[in-house]
């Protein structure tokens, strides 16, 4: 059985305040849920809210993060860094670093890889756009984001990496995919992982769904058999939802 995961993306949301306010409640509500969870709060407030998490279950992530150790590179943070402010988890690829900020299917990799080889545990997230959904392009898209995603990538890694399906037309705008479409999404993931890395590896690898769930349709969402859970933006800002969010990755 997978363990189910659940991260909450708080994207450039927050300040010290809310943030820890925010910690300290999702710690209190994740007390003794079965799923896996993981906050990604923005980089000025690891440390506090690493503090705030101490001798809790939540573990903390970032948002992003350098593919370089050290060095002339104004702005990017290292995984060292990262480590050394209580990080163990890191998100990769997300739809808006990938068509926002502009980042490519190599610097996507090249994150993965040296996120892995650091010692942290990484969520590579894939997706597709409004058009390529309507131009039937989301089983393409989606395989050739994973594989360039993981390319070079060991099949020892592997139980420290989760993909996000995260289809781009649904983040933020309310849409959802529906529970079928969804699963559907996912079934095509780990059959791309089959062939990339065996049987054994794809059915022990937890791929995520992500793009406006809620906490009215997370359990119908996480009950399909290929979603272990999801990566959460707007609702991991609400305690009360977020909560019900991992209480439905927790049956």
């Amino acid at each position: 059985m997978r363990q189910p995961i659940v991260g909450g993306n708080w994207k450039m949301n927050t300040n010290r305040a809310s943030g820890t306010e925010l910690a300290s409640a999702v710690a209190s509500s994740s007390a003794s849920a079965r799923a896996q969870v993981v906050v990604f709060p923005p980089f000025p407030y690891l440390l506090t809210i690493a503090d705030t998490l101490k001798g809790s279950r939540v573990m903390l992530g970032a948002q992003d993060v350098s593919d370089r150790a050290d060095g002339a590179f104004t702005g990017e943070v290292s995984c060292a860094m990262l480590k050394d402010c209580g990080v163990s988890w890191a998100l990769t690829g997300h739809s808006e670093r990938r068509h926002v900020i502009g980042e490519t299917d190599a610097l996507v990799n090249a994150k993965t890889k040296a996120a892995l080889a650091a010692g942290l545990s990484v969520i590579l997230c894939i997706g597709e756009k409004l058009d390529q959904r309507e131009a039937g392009k989301t089983d393409l898209v989606n395989e050739t984001q994973l594989r360039a995603g993981l390319a070079g990538v060991e099949p020892a890694s592997l139980s420290n990496v989760v993909i996000a399906y995260e289809p781009v037309w649904a983040i933020g705008t309310g849409k959802t995919a529906s529970p079928a479409d969804a699963q559907a999404a996912h079934a095509h993931i780990r059959k791309v992982l089959r062939s990339m890395y065996g049987v054994d590896h794809a059915e022990a690898m937890r791929i995520q769904y992500g793009g406006s769930v809620t906490a009215s349709n997370a359990r119908e969402l996480f009950s399909q058999p290929d979603i272990d859970g999801g990566l959460i933006g707007g609702a991991s800002l609400k305690p009360a939802d977020f909560a019900q969010i991992v209480a439905a990755a927790s049956p």
